[in-house]
């Protein structure tokens, strides 16, 4: 069936729209709330990343056989069953009384929101020509860009007004909303022409993993996604806390406009790359130049030329987006078919190595003494943030060498 223009943003885009943001506003939400989670619980450093990393692990952990969910399935039906499991965790989130139990609820909200930008893609790839898929994933972006702002300034007046478990109690009644409007807007998608045995949909997953293009492009996108994420939903803020001196307040309102800089970037990115494809410019180009600029911008944040120059996180914000591009340049390149295989593939990637990096560097910030005032340590932050610049610097090598790819 054929929709129009303004049947496909209402029944397909906004409800996925409305999910991406609610699953990127439990993403980034610790950035904000970490302050009352040490007061309230105790938390150390190594806590807080492993608890902020729980999320990365379940999301990571679901992603094949949400690949195959999605193409058996179609995204409607498993997006909406999974927000019930994300709404269950933020009440847990909310009740919680110690570290086990914030830990256990932020791993269900990452299990329940697993499928929110995978499905996104899938249905994309069913309603969209393939030529518009870099700039309408830059438009779902945007969407889950508008969620950090929500988890930015937004958020702190929240938590003021009602505290933080007040606003995950909040959080779980949105995301019970949105599991109904997907259920109810989504339209279902065709299903395959013969039933898939799970051997058959096993082969897709190994076609997508034994690819030499896939594995050109998966090392990079792993590792600048993982450091964009980890410390955009962590680190940043008590970054601007230690070494930018700067109060709650004034955290809450840079964090702000560094989420509206990724929305931007979303957006630019995405409409960039669509237009210059059409004048023969490869996506993967415009994607691997942003990568090296974002690159460039944390060694000014690791020199702490981000202090007195803030632009510096204005364009590590917008040039992060880039890694999302080469989710549509594995679109183009594999059948339809494994639309959803090839997505959840590299998103599998992406969160194992955010959850491993985001834990690696709350332990690499512990080693050095917490000052009284609980700020972290000046080396913790460069040592950390030069693992993550060192890693996408060797994975950018690789995916710059030519090669022959299948």
């Amino acid at each position: 069936m054929t929709y129009s223009p303004l049947a496909m943003v209402m029944r397909v885009f906004i409800p996925f729209a409305f999910g991406y943001f609610l699953s990127y506003l439990y993403r980034v939400v610790n950035a904000v709330i970490a302050p009352d989670l040490v007061a309230d619980l105790g938390l150390g450093p190594d806590v807080l990343g492993l608890l902020t990393a729980s999320y990365f692990l379940t999301f990571a952990a679901f992603q094949i056989p949400l690949g195959v969910l999605l193409d058996k399935y179609g995204p409607r039906i498993v997006e909406a069953a999974l927000l019930i499991f994300a709404a269950m965790g933020a009440v847990l989130f909310a009740v919680a009384q110690d570290s086990a139990t914030l830990i256990a609820g932020r791993a269900l909200i990452g299990f329940g929101v697993s499928a929110c930008l995978m499905a996104s893609f899938k249905a994309f790839t069913v309603f969209y020509e393939a030529s518009k898929l870099p700039l309408v994933n830059g438009f779902i972006m945007a969407a889950g860009g508008l969620g950090a702002v929500a988890g930015t300034a937004p958020t702190e007046l929240v938590v003021q007004e009602f505290g933080w478990r007040g606003g995950f109690w909040g959080l779980a009644v949105l995301t019970l909303v949105c599991a109904l409007v997907v259920f109810v807007l989504v339209p279902p998608t065709k299903r395959p022409e013969h039933k898939t045995t799970l051997q058959e949909q096993l082969a897709g997953v190994y076609e997508v993993f034994t690819s030499s293009f896939f594995w050109r492009i998966a090392p990079i996108t792993m590792m600048s996604q993982a450091t964009f994420i980890s410390i955009q939903s962590l680190w940043v803020g008590p970054w601007q806390r230690d070494i930018a001196g700067l109060e709650r307040g004034d955290v809450a309102n840079t964090l702000f406009w560094l989420a509206v800089a990724m929305v931007v970037g979303f957006l630019g990115l995405g409409a960039l790359s669509e237009r210059l494809g059409r004048r023969g410019i490869k996506t993967s180009h415009v994607a691997g130049l942003c990568m090296f600029i974002f690159m460039c911008c944390q060694v000014a944040v690791i020199m702490e030329w981000a202090v007195d120059y803030p632009l510096f996180w204005i364009g590590f914000s917008f040039f992060g987006t880039a890694g999302i591009l080469q989710y549509a340049v594995l679109s183009q390149h594999f059948p339809t078919h494994l639309a959803g295989r090839v997505n959840t593939a590299i998103n599998l990637l992406v969160f194992i190595t955010i959850f491993i990096l985001q834990s690696v560097s709350g332990w690499v910030i512990n080693l050095w003494p917490v000052a009284e005032s609980g700020a972290y340590a000046q080396e913790a932050y460069k040592a950390a943030f030069g693992m993550f610049l060192a890693l996408q610097v060797v994975s950018y090598i690789w995916f710059i060498l030519p090669r022959k790819e299948s």
